[in-house]
């Protein structure tokens, strides 16, 4: 393929934007090479600024559930437009989209809008340590809650991928109360408890990671940590930005059946608008400003067009459950067939699936946390293979730390010219 035109743009923004990107993964760091840059998008579909047709498994980190530019969301989003763009002042869609969120989600009583999911990280922290009292909280290698100080210590995706995964400016004294687990090890979460007796605010966590492709919660993992945490009076927080509203209406909550005490969401409740939120019961909530002691805020909290592409997306997911069975198959689909190419080629590997999140990791050996994500990315097979298939029209993403996310607009035509070209460039491998 030509991609003469999004270098121009790649060279003329690293003039006036570092490195070229407003968010390192898209500067293809980890794989080698230049981003393309995207003209449109429609569908299962990008179109690149070279005129290049690719088939697309990001869709914008995951919020286009059912691809881009899907009709009743633009529709929504273009009527609100006419109506204004922003005000700074209460909407009753805001009060409509909170309320069909805490329908679909298990467990919640209110929930307040963000502007991106690392502001509800970062918001949902901060309210789990007034609400104990205390300061320290666990995190797990590998899993990214975005650029929030707190959680950049081995925080996995975007951080491992740009090659910084303890980012400077961020203080020791901010490092010292972040406890580092390893995920999937509930033991180890025992320990760090025990030496940090009383003093661990909360537990906060993907509980299917994203962020060092997809990597499903052990077999009692999540409700090790739920005992542990109601034992010793830590909330768990889910950082459900990639997961909730995907891997089911009400996320994993809803999925995995295992409740938490402060939910994070974003990329889906906005329908590919920038937004984010967080959740959980009156008590907690009740925390917050202008009712408790607790302050957050934002101009921007709210906005009217990312209600009304919200609005839209989760209407149409609490309305047509089937969607999520539809995602699921053709991902189970998809799974199957490239299985099927690298067994052919002999390709070492093993994938990672659940619901509609997938990555292929280049060993034989389980992967089960950031370690073994990190020692099946080393060998740079998939950097072959993410341009292999790139050649081939089909874009993943640009880091072996990255799930895949699956759209309902693709075709199970589009699912086979995949699956063909992963026999393709399997032989290469």
């Amino acid at each position: 393929m030509i991609y003469k035109r999004s270098s121009q743009l790649f060279a003329e923004a690293q003039k006036v934007i570092p490195g070229g990107v407003n968010s390192p993964v898209r500067a293809f760091k980890a794989v080698g090479g230049e981003p393309i840059f995207v003209e449109r998008a429609e569908g299962a579909y990008l179109f690149d600024e070279d005129g290049n047709k690719l088939i697309d498994y990001i869709n914008s980190w995951g919020p286009l559930i059912l691809g881009h530019a899907h009709k009743p969301v633009l529709d929504a989003v273009i009527e609100r437009a006419k109506k204004g763009t922003s005000f700074g002042t209460p909407t009753e869609i805001e009060t409509k989209i909170a309320e069909l969120a805490v329908k679909m989600v298990p467990n919640i009583d209110k929930i307040r809008m963000v502007n991106s999911g690392t502001e509800a990280c970062m918001s949902a922290v901060r309210l789990a340590r007034g609400f104990t009292g205390k300061e320290k909280i666990i995190k797990f290698a590998g899993c990214y809650h975005g650029h929030s100080d707190s959680f950049l210590i081995q925080a996995g995706s975007g951080a491992v991928t740009f090659g910084t995964p303890n980012s400077p400016g961020v203080t020791q004294g901010t490092a010292k109360d972040t406890l580092l687990a390893k995920y999937n090890d509930l033991d180890n979460v025992k320990d760090l408890i025990k030496a940090n007796k009383d003093k661990i605010a909360c537990i906060i966590l993907e509980p299917v990671a994203g962020n060092m492709g997809c990597i499903p919660p052990a077999e009692g993992f999540l409700e090790g940590l739920r005992k542990v945490c109601d034992e010793e009076g830590i909330l768990l927080v889910f950082d459900e930005v990639m997961t909730g509203f995907r891997l089911a209406a009400g996320g994993v909550q809803e999925r995995l059946k295992v409740n938490a005490d402060i939910i994070c969401f974003g990329k889906v409740i906005g329908g590919g608008l920038p937004v984010g939120a967080f959740a959980a019961r009156n008590e907690i909530m009740d925390y917050l400003a202008p009712v408790g002691p607790v302050y957050q805020a934002g101009t921007l909290s709210g906005n009217p067009l990312a209600m009304a592409a919200g609005l839209a997306m989760l209407t149409e997911l609490h309305e047509k459950p089937e969607i999520f069975e539809s995602i699921e198959k053709k991902t189970a689909y998809l799974h199957e067939g490239i299985e099927k190419a690298l067994k052919a080629n002999k390709v070492e590997h093993t994938i990672n699936r659940l619901g509609s999140m997938i990555s292929v990791h280049f060993m034989e050996e389980p992967v089960t946390d950031f370690d073994s994500a990190a020692k099946a990315a080393s060998n740079g097979k998939y950097n072959k293979f993410f341009h292999g298939m790139l050649e081939n029209g089909i874009y993943i993403a640009p880091s072996a730390f990255e799930t895949w996310f699956i759209s309902d607009a693709l075709s199970y035509e589009d699912l086979d010219k995949t699956i063909e070209a992963v026999e393709k460039v399997s032989r290469e491998l």
